[in-house]
């Protein structure tokens, strides 16, 4: 007998750790499962107490014949993992055995993260793991949403079902993804590209004039003068000016990575003007659509609250979430601690009451998706329309004001000279 640390969740959603004795790996995940347990990983100890193992690895990893197996990080993209699960969903349904139809997309990968994550699978498989508990070893592939899913699917017998899922979800979740992108690209260029010719008048334009303005020995105005003064400090101290942006940058970075900074910088997103009511509208969507995969899919209510709480995409609704886990964990319906949260609208919360009394939470759920992925495409070609004069306006802004300085000294010394 040999002992086992384990992780996984409980009918509650909580995750649980402890140890447990088997004769192997396999047989101590079969018990854990008779204790209606959802497993996420199972290592066994080191035989001289010297701990258990690095998470995530088994005695699989060290065996010779696995030796070059995990060399390359089990890591792929969104399009990669789509079309794996839409054709696995397919290969499936056709009656082809789990290990086969892995075996023949492994075969089939091309991109090496993706073969190395599927190389995982299908030796987990041969040693007798269930799907789920292998995909819980590609992490970087496979998030708790996709493992949670795969479960339901191993207990419903749904697999199929439960994979056409999963790949609806990606592609509608991608799909949005995009068009935020896209509608982001054109700005973001057109910043990048106003700063840029700021940067090249203040530094390449400007001072030229000042021997010229220092010739003629006139009066400046104070614009040209301020203007001057920043075209000085920008050629001697131009490494302090990227010094600023690199180190804004960072900081954000850093900041962002923080409990109290991703907490300030996402309530801030939702309070800005314009942009605040797209990333309401985003965070809504994504909300409704994972809360309506998952319960659609039979994963239990505290776990589907748990893995919608890490997949939000926000921390102040994330936080919204965890905050009505309690009052459903003690029976009382979902919409009434997310009405007091004051951070969903009030007829997401209406919806979702009818649909707890009526039974019909997923469908009313995926109307909500529906409903704000096709506000956040409205928002967005909205925003498209204007941020475009907008941007114009600035360029037009910047470029006037330095050829104001410019020539404001030249016309009030033609002035002059005409009196």
């Amino acid at each position: 007998m040999a002992n086992y640390q384990y992780a996984a969740k409980d009918a509650q959603g909580k995750t649980v750790e402890g140890s447990i004795e088997a004769n192997d790996r396999n047989e101590a995940v079969g018990l854990l499962r008779d204790k209606s347990l959802i497993v996420l990983r199972v290592d066994e100890q080191s035989k001289r107490g010297f701990g258990r193992k690095k998470a995530g690895s088994s005695s699989l990893d060290r065996s010779p014949s696995a030796k070059g197996l995990f060399k390359v990080k089990p890591n792929a993209s969104k399009a990669d993992l789509t079309i794996f699960t839409r054709q696995l969903s397919t290969m499936i349904g056709a009656g082809i055995s789990l290990l086969e139809s892995l075996e023949v997309l492994r075969d089939q990968a091309e991109t090496p993260g993706m073969k190395a994550c599927l190389d995982i699978l299908t030796s987990e498989l041969r040693g007798g793991a269930d799907l789920s508990t292998a995909m819980a070893r590609c992490p970087k592939v496979f998030n708790p949403l996709y493992v949670s899913m795969v479960t339901a699917g191993e207990a419903s017998g749904q697999m199929d079902v439960i994979l056409v899922r999963l790949a609806e979800y990606v592609e509608s979740t991608e799909e949005l993804k995009r068009e935020i992108r896209s509608a982001m690209t054109y700005p973001v260029i057109s910043l990048v590209l106003v700063l840029g010719i700021t940067m090249f008048l203040m530094v390449g334009v400007v001072p030229g004039f000042k021997e010229v303005f220092a010739g003629l020995g006139a009066e400046l105005p104070g614009l040209t003068l301020t203007v001057l003064a920043i075209s000085d400090w920008l050629v001697a101290k131009w490494y302090f000016a990227m010094f600023g942006v690199v180190a804004m940058i960072a900081g954000y970075k850093f900041a962002k990575k923080t409990p109290k900074g991703e907490l300030f910088f996402d309530h801030v997103s939702l309070k800005l003007p314009i942009f605040g009511n797209l990333a309401r509208k985003v965070a809504l969507a994504r909300f409704s659509r994972t809360f309506a995969t998952l319960i659609r899919s039979g994963v239990p209510i505290m776990g589907t609250l748990d893995i919608v709480s890490d997949t939000a995409g926000n921390k102040v609704v994330s936080n919204a979430v965890d905050a009505s886990k309690e009052s459903v964990r003690n029976g009382n319906m979902l919409s009434d601690p997310l009405a007091q949260t004051k951070v969903f609208p009030p007829m997401v919360v209406k919806m979702i009451a009818i649909g707890e009394r009526s039974g019909a939470l997923e469908q009313l759920l995926e109307k909500i998706a529906e409903f704000y992925d096709s506000q956040v495409k409205a928002t967005i070609k909205s925003l498209t329309s204007l941020i475009e004069p907008l941007l114009i306006c600035f360029m037009g802004g910047i470029v006037g004001v330095v050829i104001l300085a410019v020539f404001l000294p030249i016309l009030n010394i033609i002035g002059n000279l005409s009196g």
